[in-house]
């Protein structure tokens, strides 16, 4: 799914859901690395700043937590 730049809801709000709905899926589990900022750019056609929020507010939502020097991965939810 690439974002649509008609929709009014924020680019990075519409990448964020575009990860969520993979972790609900089961097409991300916990633990799973999300795609980088890099591959989130060229996947979804944003700025990096754009991905940087989407994974921001996954992560204050709980949805992935951040390792340094790791990377970003899917939360235990449960």
């Amino acid at each position: 799914m690439t974002v649509d730049h008609f929709d009014p809801m924020p680019l990075y709000q519409q990448v964020a859901r575009a990860i969520r709905d993979q972790i609900k899926a089961g097409e991300l589990n916990p633990r799973d690395a999300i795609p980088s900022e890099s591959e989130l750019v060229a996947h979804h056609g944003v700025a990096r700043e754009t991905a940087r929020r989407a994974v921001a507010l996954l992560r204050e939502e709980g949805w992935v937590v951040t390792l340094p020097q790791r990377g970003t991965f899917v939360a235990d939810l449960g």
